[in-house]
């Protein structure tokens, strides 16, 4: 992360971090089968067992969101994480979990898991979440298997 950018938690309730959550849900709903789809709508990221966090840039322009839940004490999941529009292809991405791993291990956890999509418009999701170590796994949490989705899961 440069310097000239920050994160900061919580932010549900600013216009921005709405919208974007809010182009995620509808994006997720029309590109994935409904028995496969675990998007979360804004008001879902409210229950405590989640952190939201939003990445910003020295002028407060609003670059992507990602979430954390708490599974178990040792256990996270990566939820809703997505780079806005204008910031594609900047790395946000990649800042974004970076964030959350580390987030997450200073929360006790010792093991991150996420539940993604697997066709074209998942796959720059996915190139990253392999290049940062993340190795395919067996459903976890209460998801099922559908042809439609993959599993990761990291040790950290």
């Amino acid at each position: 992360m440069t310097c000239d950018q920050s994160f900061l938690e919580g932010e549900l309730d600013a216009d921005d971090v709405r919208a974007i959550l809010g182009l995620h849900f509808v994006e997720m709903r029309a590109a994935s089968p409904a028995a496969a789809c675990h998007v979360l709508q804004i008001d879902d990221l409210r229950d405590p067992a989640f952190r939201v966090f939003s990445l910003r840039d020295q002028d407060r322009t609003l670059l992507g969101i990602g979430a954390l839940k708490t599974l178990a004490p040792d256990h996270g999941e990566i939820k809703s994480m997505r780079t806005a529009p204008t910031a594609l292809g900047q790395g946000v991405g990649s800042r974004i979990l970076a964030h959350l791993v580390s987030t997450a291990r200073a929360m006790g956890h010792t093991r991150l898991s996420l539940e993604t999509g697997n066709t074209p418009l998942f796959a720059p999701a996915n190139r990253l979440y392999v290049s940062e170590g993340f190795q395919p796994c067996a459903p976890f949490g209460g998801y099922s298997a559908t042809p439609f989705t993959l599993f990761y899961t990291r040790a950290i």
